[in-house]
């Protein structure tokens, strides 16, 4: 599963290191920018197959993705 970070994105450091490490058969990697200025700059945020995920918190980010993963 392809799944994107924003470097500018303080919320969502913790949860891409946690998904590199737990699932390391998985396209995670962390851009320069993944042109989703509004979004990003509001919250934890990621790209999973193309598709905005946002969440309070990086944990609520972090259980999302997982969901995620798991219906694929």
């Amino acid at each position: 599963m392809k799944i994107r970070f924003c470097e500018h994105n303080e919320g969502s450091v913790k949860t891409y290191k946690r998904l590199k490490k737990e699932f390391p058969e998985n396209s995670i990697k962390r851009r320069d920018c993944i042109k989703s200025c509004g979004p990003c700059h509001k919250s934890p945020f990621a790209l999973v197959r193309g598709k905005a995920v946002r969440a309070i918190d990086e944990e609520e980010l972090y259980s999302k993705i997982i969901a995620a993963l798991k219906s694929s």
